[in-house]
């Protein structure tokens, strides 16, 4: 079932919950149902999932677009696509169905509102936002560059910690610009702060490189002796992922040494 957060914009949430996906991956319906509205990140391929958004897009929908590559945004998309008699719009040409790609500077008209298209890389080299512009304000759709609680995973190699603060300095200088009232993350609630949230996400990117800098000034060497110190408090069953956010972390620092 489809919750209307505003009357442009749904939510369908699947249910996939876990470390990686918090309350399950946000699938959003953008634009009014009795037209053809765009659909973003498909989710899983879960029958139930998949038919709580079919019900919600009556009338078809114009085009999937996806905020990034991983499984758990795109999995269902070619299914999702042949059901609702339309293309897939992505970056990463592996994950499109149709002729159209997709690109920073691009503009989707998804009827009572538009989408415009934000590169972001860093969270994958291939991640974008989307700016909806609607009648009643603009919103920010962040995929799984910025979450709704927590802090986005950056993993290399795919992940790159200086695109991704980049991409963070690009969504605050938006969100300010744009007036956006909402972040619509990829996982977890509707931020209702964004400049405030995204601040907080370039402080804790700070705060974790000075930790990774005092755990190799103690003598740290790899990326899993940095984990074992750094990230002590965390769950362990995130650690691998850990690992590989340190190794772009270790990254950052050799490319940026003075």
């Amino acid at each position: 079932m489809a919750d209307r957060i505003i009357d442009d914009i749904s939510l369908v949430r699947a249910a996939n919950p876990g470390p990686m996906t918090l309350t399950g991956t946000n699938t959003y319906i953008v634009g009014a149902a009795e037209q053809r509205p765009v659909v973003v990140d498909p989710g899983p391929l879960d029958e139930a999932h998949l038919t709580a958004i079919v019900d919600a897009c009556p009338r078809g929908a114009g085009t999937i677009v996806l905020t990034h590559w991983h499984h758990d945004h795109s999995e269902a998309a070619a299914d999702l696509a042949a059901r609702l008699g339309c293309p897939v719009r992505a970056v990463d040409e592996r994950y499109r169905l149709g002729e159209l790609g997709l690109a920073d500077g691009d503009s989707i008209d998804a009827g009572s509102c538009t989408v415009d298209v934000i590169a972001t890389p860093g969270h994958t080299a291939d991640s974008v936002c989307l700016l909806v512009r609607t009648p009643g304000g603009a919103w920010l759709l962040t995929g799984d560059t910025v979450l709704g609680t927590g802090t986005s995973v950056i993993m290399h190699p795919d992940g790159h910690l200086g695109s991704y603060l980049d991409s963070i300095d690009r969504l605050t200088a938006v969100v300010a610009a744009e007036k956006v009232e909402r972040l619509l993350p990829g996982h977890g609630p509707v931020v209702d702060d964004p400049a405030g949230w995204l601040a907080f996400y370039r402080q804790h990117r700070r705060e974790r490189l000075e930790q990774v800098r005092e755990a190799l000034a103690a003598g740290d060497t790899t990326a899993a002796e940095v984990v074992a110190r750094v990230y002590a408090d965390v769950d362990r069953s995130v650690w691998p992922a850990a690992e590989r956010s340190v190794a772009a972390q270790l990254q950052f620092l050799a490319e940026t040494a003075s």
